[in-house]
């Protein structure tokens, strides 16, 4: 089914009557599933054990609503499971990658670990991961999640050195490895650690949906992303009914440039996911459908199918009922999917009349839109307009800084900078500007990017490419381009940009190889931009 159909369906259940459902209800059609195999033997009775290695699959995928009612129903099979309440506990936390829960989440995922905690259970194991659950929640109110979470990876550290043979034990300690490094820090020593542990053990379960899944994880950066592609290609084949796991393999694809495998891994998981509120009745349109949108749209523009992502960006836009248990995921995408189309092709004007569809949020999604809009408007010669968006983007930055969690404050600063470094090239400051952009690209070079996204709207390096390009330092600006492309491979501006910073300062061998790979990679655009027709001249010269 073409993507735009899938887009439509879910339109279409955008305003459905919300269905109520009771916790016992949630054996929907489970004989149609698909989610891997997991063995994960608790001391609970048949019905509970049988039921819990279902909610472990799911938990596995990260399919946070199928995972509640999963271990509820664990729960009701075997009220003396503590293991069903622990199961709750870490599905509540939810995506370890991206700060933590709040609120609702929060104060139930805390009184499930409490429930768990009251339950006696036989085993060392079974008590390790509860005290670890424990350590998550515990003193919630007072001390920040990213403290509780390295909590959970210490408790879970001394498990694995208790019952150092057991599967699942090994599995979340090394998730927990990953989720508690430093997003600044680029070593990826836990990282690697990680994958140390899970890829014997790969190995040994080819159907296990965590193992493929924390593999992703555990190597979704530019320099470890070569790693990541085999559990990449067989995660989706592993479990292909949990929309996350049609998705995840993209967060690899993305890193290596493998724009139509983009594509293709968020179109099914976008199918999964409009098949799974079809069946669910669910009066608006969650999360994670944007997501993979965002990261749709992304793949389009790379290939130069801009038609298709305006269309794609067009039907996104129109799902304006949102389910609201992830606001991050749902302000960033459906923010940035809109800003991408005329940053990517450089239609300054268009960005820096981009609405501010979060205004008065506060957040990144609003910031989003303000660094889009003063770089369209900076690039334009507006100066006024762009001052005024570098202020909004000053006053997010500083009404994020000090939360826990991943630092948008700090990539809020980034785009600021940037943002700044165009609006000073524009009033003539040619100096300060190059300083204030190449400042931004350093920062940016060491802060790994949030996985809510699958790139930064325009990456500061590449920007300052563009700035070095404008002012003439050919030479330089092919340095910023192709340290760009290091970074993100395969960036379509990023190309264009080595093979014309490389043509005007003479490297015409050079200019020639670029321009070839960048048309090759455009061969399928559908949008008429100028560049395709700059580089297709530029060869006949050279």
């Amino acid at each position: 089914m073409p993507h735009t159909t899938r887009l439509l369906l879910v339109t279409a259940l955008v305003g459905a009557a919300c269905a109520s459902r009771l916790p016992a209800q949630d054996d929907h059609d489970h004989q149609q599933e698909t989610l891997g195999h997991v063995m994960f033997p608790v001391s609970c009775n048949p019905e509970a054990q049988a039921r819990f290695e279902r909610a472990m699959a799911l938990l596995h995928s990260f399919w946070w609503e199928e995972g509640a009612r999963a271990f509820k129903a664990v729960a009701v099979a075997d009220t003396t499971c503590a293991m069903a309440y622990w199961g709750l506990a870490l599905n509540a936390w939810g995506n370890p990658f991206v700060g933590g829960p709040s609120g609702d989440h929060l104060r139930k995922g805390a009184a499930a670990a409490i429930r768990a905690q009251a339950i006696p259970t036989p085993t060392v194991r079974e008590r390790g991961f509860i005290a670890a659950v424990g350590a998550l929640y515990r003193d919630y109110e007072s001390v920040p999640n990213a403290k509780r979470l390295q909590a959970y990876s210490d408790t879970l550290a001394r498990l694995s050195r208790d019952v150092p043979d057991d599967p699942e034990v090994a599995i979340y300690y090394a998730l927990s490895l990953v989720a508690t490094a430093s997003a600044t820090e680029t070593t990826f020593v836990r990282q690697k650690q990680a994958a140390a542990i899970l890829n014997p053990l790969f190995r040994r379960f080819p159907q296990h949906p965590g193992l493929a899944h924390y593999l992703i994880h555990a190597n979704d950066s530019p320099q470890l992303a070569p790693l990541g592609l085999d559990a990449a290609r067989r995660y989706a084949e592993i479990a292909p009914s949990a929309p996350h796991a049609q998705h995840m393999p993209s967060h690899i694809f993305i890193r290596l440039g493998l724009w139509d495998e983009t594509i293709a891994a968020n179109q099914r998981s976008l199918a999964a996911a409009v098949a799974y509120a079809r069946t669910q009745n669910l009066g608006g349109v969650a999360p994670e459908q944007f997501h993979a949108i965002d990261y749709m749209v992304y793949g389009y523009l790379q290939e130069g199918r801009d038609s298709t992502a305006r269309r794609t960006v067009d039907e996104g836009l129109a799902l304006t009922t949102v389910l609201t248990s992830d606001a991050l995921v749902t302000n960033y995408n459906r923010v940035a999917m809109e800003a991408r189309l005329p940053l990517e092709r450089g239609d300054w004007a268009a960005a820096a009349r981009l609405p501010v569809r979060a205004a008065g949020k506060g957040d990144i999604g609003e910031a989003l839109a303000h660094f889009a809009r003063g770089i369209g408007a900076a690039r334009s010669g507006n100066t006024a307009q762009a001052r005024a968006e570098v202020a909004a983007l000053a006053a997010i930055e500083a009404s994020l800084a000090g939360q826990s969690g991943y630092n948008w404050s700090r990539i809020v600063g980034i785009k600021k900078q940037a943002v700044t470094a165009w609006t000073l090239f524009a009033a003539g400051d040619t100096a300060g500007a190059l300083r204030e952009a190449k400042a931004a690209a350093d920062l940016e070079d060491v802060t790994e990017k949030h996985p809510v996204t699958p790139g930064e709207l325009l990456p500061a390096r590449e920007l300052e490419g563009d700035l070095l390009l404008a002012a003439g330092r050919y030479g330089e600006a092919r340095v910023a381009y192709e340290s760009t492309l290091c970074r993100e491979r395969r960036r379509s501006r990023s190309l264009f940009g080595v093979a014309r910073a490389a043509e005007l300062a003479g490297d015409r061998s050079t200019a020639r190889a670029r321009y070839t790979e960048y048309l090759a990679q455009m061969q399928g655009g559908d949008g008429g931009r100028p560049a395709v027709e700059t580089a297709r001249r530029a060869l006949v010269r050279l």
